[in-house]
C-alpha cells in the first residue's frame, strides 16, 4: 500500500520504547486508527533504543525516528539514561521525545523535563482513554506541530 503513495508525504518514523506488550498494543491500536501514515518501531529497553538510535548491530538500518515515545521505567538502561544520553549527543538531540508513562511522581516530571523532554503524558489506565490519548498526541505532533527537517547527512 505504501509502494502506491511513493510521491506522497513520506510516513513518520517513531520509535516506540516501551517493555510492557499490552501497551505496545495499545500504541498500535492508537496508531492504526489515527490518520497520520506512520512507520512504528518498537523496542523494548533503553540499551535496545541506543541502538536502533546510533543505528547498530541488528538495527544498522534502522531510519531516523521523527518522533521518540519513551517509558521511563524500562529494563536494563532506563527512560532517563536513555534521554539524557540522546539530547547530550548532537546528532540525535533534535528528535522530539514524548515520555509516555505511568508514573504521575512530580520528581520524574521535574526530571524528564530538565533532561529537555519535548512533553510528558501519563498512560491512562484505562484502554480506550490510552488509546485517545496516543491518537490526540498524534495528531498535535503531526498536524500542528513542526517538526525539525531530515539531517541531509549521505
Amino acid at each position: 500500500m505504501s509502494d502506491s503513495k511513493q510521491f506522497g508525504p513520506k510516513p513518520a518514523q517513531i520509535l516506540l520504547v516501551e517493555d510492557n506488550p499490552g501497551d505496545v498494543r495499545l500504541t498500535e491500536e492508537a496508531f492504526k486508527q489515527g490518520r497520520i501514515e506512520n512507520d512504528l518501531h518498537v523496542v523494548s529497553d533503553g540499551n535496545e533504543a541506543l541502538e536502533f538510535l546510533y543505528q547498530r548491530g541488528e538495527y544498522a538500518d534502522a531510519p531516523r525516528p521523527d518522533l521518540i515515545l519513551l517509558d521511563l521505567n524500562l529494563p536494563r538502561k532506563d527512560g532517563e539514561d536513555v534521554l539524557e544520553e540522546l539530547k547530550d549527543d548532537s546528532e540525535l538531540r533534535s528528535i522530539p521525545v514524548i515520555v509516555l508513562t505511568s508514573s504521575r511522581a512530580e520528581e520524574d516530571v521535574v526530571r524528564s523535563y530538565e533532561l529537555h523532554a519535548n512533553a510528558y503524558l501519563t498512560k491512562p489506565v484505562d484502554p480506550d482513554e490510552f488509546i485517545e490519548t496516543v491518537r490526540a498526541f498524534e495528531k498535535f505532533w503531526f498536524s500542528v506541530v513542526r517538526l525539525p527537517p531530515e539531517d541531509e547527512r549521505s
